[in-house]
């Protein structure tokens, strides 16, 4: 069983598309979710049935079926439907379900205004990595929402990474950084092993070098707790290969261009919901 999410409760996913999909087989392979007790939707009827003889969860096209008495919903669907979709499952939503938002750039507070009821909403932010249990999730909580419901969230979300809680004003932030931070990271390695490649590496080889020194780096970060800056002056040694790979960066300016990304997805984040 996942890490104390009970799999009696049913459990509504909205939009098993791209992260629906990848939380909803990460949290069912955890043990966070019980194929029985799982509805999840989707638009068409073919990936339904997909859906159905893959994971064994419920699974169709009927929003209002699926959120029928379920005590926790995630919102999974893509940020300009969102408010489409809320309107749509209010009469069937209450107080006592807890409705867990993973829709980039949608404030609680729109949610909760298209909810009849004082309904507990938690918004979270995941990213892709949950798939092999290495994601990072931010949350935050709604009007209506108490820290047992924070908890509660923070449960399938420790099953698939980490999760960290932060007021509503950073989400946008979070999106820019962890959520389309993947992508940024993918450029990283693809552009460190087309080096290797360049240098005589084989192309296999070059890719599992930059990828398991990128994973070490990270680990050591996360569980080391010490500033990137200090460790990575511990591997700059005086007048070595390191300190003039660094002054390439410098010069191609990889710092002020990561920064830059970040704040243009950040940017972009804010206008999603909208748009």
């Amino acid at each position: 069983m996942g890490r104390g999410v009970t799999p009696k409760k049913k459990v509504a996913v909205l939009g098993a598309g791209k992260i629906g999909g990848i939380l909803l087989q990460a949290l069912l392979r955890d043990g966070s979710l019980s194929p029985a007790q799982t509805w999840t939707t989707v638009a068409h009827p073919e990936r339904a049935r997909a859906l159905k003889d893959k994971l064994k969860v419920h699974a169709g096209t009927d929003n209002l079926e699926a959120v029928r008495d379920a005590d926790i919903i995630f919102i999974c669907v893509k940020p300009q439907v969102v408010v489409d979709v809320v309107r749509e499952i209010r009469a069937h939503v209450n107080r006592n379900q807890l409705l867990i938002s993973v829709a980039a750039s949608v404030p609680t507070e729109m949610i909760e205004r298209g909810l009849e009821n004082e309904v507990p909403v938690v918004r979270a932010m995941p990213n892709t990595p949950c798939v092999l249990g290495a994601g990072m999730t931010a949350l935050c909580k709604g009007r209506f929402a108490q820290k047992h419901h924070l908890d509660t969230a923070a449960k399938f979300f420790d099953a698939v990474g980490r999760t960290v809680i932060v007021d509503e004003k950073h989400m946008d932030a979070v999106t820019g950084l962890s959520a389309s931070g993947p992508a940024y990271i993918y450029i990283i390695l693809e552009s460190l092993a087309e080096a290797g490649v360049k240098v005589g590496l084989p192309r296999d080889v070059s890719t599992l070098l930059a990828a398991q020194t990128t994973l070490g780096a990270a680990r050591v970060v996360l569980e080391t707790g010490d500033h990137p800056a200090l460790l990575k002056d511990a591997v700059t040694t005086p007048a070595g290969c390191t300190i003039d790979g660094i002054m390439e960066l410098e010069e191609g300016k990889l710092r002020v261009t990561l920064i830059k990304a970040v704040v243009k997805a950040v940017q972009r984040a804010k206008e999603l919901a909208f748009s």
